[in-house]
């Protein structure tokens, strides 16, 4: 099997992907990975390399819920429908929405990661306003273009379904990690309190981090890039930022923190919370459905805008460091279900069933 997969450098997505590619060889898919955004990074592109199954095609085409996208979306779908043609490949798996609706004669898996309307939702409680109904409808006419649409949790596909009427049939598959990141780090922690993610990106939240920390015993800190694609910063008081950082890096800080916290207002499955678990910390996690979805009862909530909770939680967890042992194990044992196993069986099996389908369709017209 063949596949063109979408992907951008941005975020969550591009680990996601090489995670799903690299999974993929156990069932001979080759995969054609196409990048718009942002290009990958050295790091980035040298681990998509390293993958024999996946030529790497990288674009500067900027991505549908960036400001005034359209042209850039639309010359991408050419060269994506290029692509697949010169690939030959058997199958379309977008990672994004709008593209969905090109005339791709084969089938079409859209998976779910995030979406405008769904953060803006989340993040001011609201509607999107009327500057995005271009980009609503791309989307939902994507959505409904569709073989199938995935999504990383049931928290989250309701929220797609609440913003977008669509009809493509659905499926729930968890994202995951690799086996070589499942790795508990024993010995002594700090207390230290770590955060990961986009801290420009309100849906992060990062500043009831920033305000839970001021003063405290405990040093609080957040890997990620302060600013955004678009002019988006984030300035902390308090919070310590260390900007983006290699993998490496990033384990390290994982190693040395007791705490792994994520404020977010939005997250449709979180990948970065998934391997703080795996390296063995404590979860303190905001209280929102995906992530009680996926954690309840192997992490400590608090109400996502009240530092003052979020607070009072760090602070008798550092005092009490057997509590923060229970609540690391309970999330280790938690992301034991999170596997990249498990989870690359199911793309399969939408994948084959979509094939099976598409070829009978073709059958049934000749």
């Amino acid at each position: 099997m063949k596949v063109l997969m979408t992907a951008d450098a941005v975020g969550g997505v591009w680990t996601y992907a090489l995670d799903l590619c690299s999974a993929l060889r156990e069932y001979d898919v080759r995969v054609v990975l196409a990048t718009m955004g942002p290009r990958p990074s050295e790091e980035q592109r040298v681990a998509a390399q390293s993958l024999e199954n996946v030529s790497l095609v990288e674009s500067d085409y900027r991505l549908e819920w960036m400001d005034d996208p359209w042209s850039d979306v639309a010359a991408a779908g050419d060269w994506l429908l290029d692509l697949a043609s010169g690939n030959a490949v058997d199958l379309v798996h977008l990672n994004g929405y709008t593209h969905a609706s090109l005339a791709w004669r084969r089938p079409v898996v859209c998976v779910a990661h995030s979406c405008v309307a769904t953060w803006w939702q989340a993040v001011h409680g609201e509607a999107a306003p009327a500057r995005w109904d271009e980009y609503r409808n791309n989307v939902a006419r994507g959505l409904n273009s569709a073989d199938c649409v995935i999504a990383p949790t049931a928290a989250f596909l309701e929220q797609l379904r609440a913003c977008y009427e669509f009809h493509a049939p659905v499926r729930v598959i968890h994202n995951a990690r690799a086996r070589a990141a499942r790795r508990t780090w024993p010995g002594d922690r700090e207390a230290i309190v770590l955060a990961c993610g986009r801290p420009w990106d309100a849906s992060k939240n990062m500043h009831v981090l920033d305000d839970a920390s001021a003063g405290a015993s405990w040093s609080a800190y957040v890997i990620g890039n302060v600013t955004g694609p678009d002019g988006q910063s984030f300035a902390p008081v308090s919070l310590r930022c260390l900007g983006t950082l290699p993998t490496d890096d990033v384990e390290a800080w994982l190693r040395r923190a007791s705490i792994f916290v994520h404020p977010a207002l939005y997250e449709p499955f979180g990948l970065a919370v998934l391997e703080a678990a795996m390296a063995g910390c404590a979860l303190v996690l905001a209280d929102i459905p995906t992530l009680r979805e996926l954690w309840d009862g192997a992490a400590e909530f608090f109400e996502p805008r009240d530092s003052r909770h979020l607070r009072g939680v760090l602070d008798q967890l550092i005092a009490h460091p057997e509590q923060i042992t229970i609540v690391a194990a309970a999330a280790a044992e938690r992301a034991n279900r999170y596997c990249i196993e498990t989870t690359v069986a199911e793309y399969v099996d939408v994948y084959r069933k979509l094939l099976g389908h598409h070829a009978s369709h073709k059958r049934a017209v000749a």
